[in-house]
């Protein structure tokens, strides 16, 4: 007597292929979904670098005018303070806690499987 996995794939191997398509398939979105992740944390990282840099050279910028001109205005604070900002808000953005999430579904669809397989075995094993 065979046991039952070896049973459906001699018996039904259209089901083992549909199986392991769902699988491939399953890999491919949460491999698109771990991927898209990480490259919007690249661009951000990318504009980090970005509006520091061009931060810095407005503040270069604004101390060069209020001390030619010696005077200040609020205009020499606003606009390197708005590239400051955009800056903060990349780098946080970048620097978050990636989720622990990626491939969730994959591993819990590979535990039941597993699981299926087991209580199979145990049935098989009991007649």
């Amino acid at each position: 007597m065979l046991h039952p996995i070896f049973s459906t794939v001699l018996g039904h191997p259209e089901l083992v292929a549909e199986h392991l398509a769902n699988y491939a398939a399953l890999i491919r979105q949460e491999s698109a979904q771990a991927g898209r992740g990480i490259a919007t944390r690249i661009v951000a990282a990318v504009l980090a670098v970005a509006t520091i840099t061009l931060a810095l050279g407005l503040i270069g910028v604004a101390i060069l005018l209020g001390v030619m001109h010696g005077s200040f205005h609020w205009v020499l604070v606003a606009v390197p303070g708005v590239a400051v900002v955009i800056a903060a808000i990349c780098t946080w953005y970048a620097a978050r806690p990636a989720p622990h999430y990626a491939f969730e579904d994959l591993r819990s669809q590979l535990d039941a499987d597993l699981q299926a397989l087991h209580e199979a075995g145990a049935r098989h094993d009991r007649y």
